[in-house]
């Protein structure tokens, strides 16, 4: 069925360059600011719907940048959406990955903004489309990603003062490896048990180094280990965690759900980090949490510090998710000194609270959105 009444009038992008409250410091890289892709689609019948797309560090994580994202869009997608029916995402996805390769961060914003559309021109909330929801709260980790000791605990201890985080993701990997280890052991002897001590390597250690890695965090009460060797590695993922104790987790391994069949039939992680954009989409993003039920690999919502649009989209997915063993890290809003939303999202009592509205239940203040806009 279609509905000439809701054709696809207009495709914009905006790149919003916003600055972070403190440097993030990644094995791959410094955040310093996030640049946020925006996709706004304006249709026929006066609905608008958003989607974002974010990275990190440019080119420096993946092979999208904000600025091939927006070419891409503008030159190669938008004329497939001009004029289309808005009221079917599902066809509209299906007519774009059907016409080009790759473009997975790009097509998610896309793919976000026709559910965000669909949803609002129904009155549902964007989770009504997957399912339902089966909670209305999402646990949120905080990531401590200084690189000092000192000033982390200092952070992780007002995190937890404020009763906004108690789960602690420690971003290593720059150092080598029995110092970061005793990074992390620092900060779990200050925290003790009221708090979760979890690590991400973003693929900087060796598979030789990883074993040692491991066995240290063992010991200095690390939780859970997130990809600390190269994302192609898959053989070298399933022998670290037949190895080892701590928990391990994929996540630059997770590029959608063939490589999530991949990594579950070989065993080779114990958690996916389910991230909408890497995934190329909320549907890819679905699928992969599918595959992982039935492999019985438990799951995490993870992030690419998107700003309030990605996350408040990837949580409208995440509450669909039947289990959520491992809670999510969608932080991205707090790490940033500007906020582009009419009303914040509502982060309090270690969790992020999903709004009602339809769509993405969400308002964009259009001013600030002008302000941060980038010219060129």
């Amino acid at each position: 069925m279609t509905y000439p009444e809701s054709r696809i009038e207009r495709v914009e992008v905006l790149i919003l360059d916003v600055p972070t409250i403190r440097p993030h410091q990644l094995s791959v890289a410094t955040m310093r600011q996030q640049n946020m892709v925006l996709v706004r689609i304006r249709c026929g019948d006066g609905i608008v719907g958003w989607g974002e797309a974010s990275t990190i560090g440019g080119l420096a994580y993946g092979e999208e940048s904000p600025e091939s994202m927006r070419a891409n869009i503008e030159t190669y997608m938008v004329p497939i959406l001009a004029g289309a029916d808005a009221a079917n995402p599902a066809a509209r996805m299906n007519d774009l990955r059907s016409r080009l390769q790759g473009n997975r961060f790009a097509l998610c914003a896309l793919e976000t903004a026709l559910f965000d559309a669909q949803a609002r021109r129904l009155g549902v909330p964007l989770s009504a489309l997957f399912g339902g929801r089966v909670r209305d709260s999402l646990p949120i980790a905080w990531t401590l990603a200084s690189g000092d000791t000192a000033r982390d605990i200092d952070e992780a201890e007002r995190m937890l003062d404020l009763r906004r985080h108690n789960v602690f993701k420690l971003k290593i990997g720059k150092r080598p490896v029995r110092a970061d280890a005793a990074h992390v052991a620092a900060i779990k002897r200050a925290l003790g048990d009221r708090a979760s001590v979890r690590v991400d390597v973003n693929q900087a250690w060796s598979e030789t180094d990883a074993v040692l890695g491991m066995r240290l965090l063992h010991d200095a009460g690390a939780d859970l280990v997130e990809q600390p060797i190269a994302a192609a590695n898959h053989d070298g993922m399933r022998r670290l965690r037949a190895m080892n104790l701590v928990p391990l987790m994929a996540d630059e391994a997770l590029h959608g759900p063939l490589d999530a069949f991949r990594l579950a039939a070989a065993r080779a992680a114990d958690v996916f980090a389910v991230k909408i954009t890497q995934s190329g989409g909320l549907t890819g993003a679905q699928h992969v949490a599918a595959i992982a039920q039935a492999a019985d690999v438990a799951l995490y919502g993870g992030t690419m510090l998107e700003g309030a649009i990605g996350t408040i989209a990837s949580a409208q997915l995440f509450a669909t998710f039947p289990s959520l063993a491992w809670g999510t890290e969608l932080f991205g809003p707090l790490l940033l000194t500007e906020e582009i939303l009419a009303t914040p999202l509502e982060y309090a009592d270690f969790a992020l609270r999903l709004p009602a509205g339809p769509g993405l239940g969400i308002e964009l203040d259009d001013d600030k959105i002008a302000r941060l806009r980038r010219r060129t």
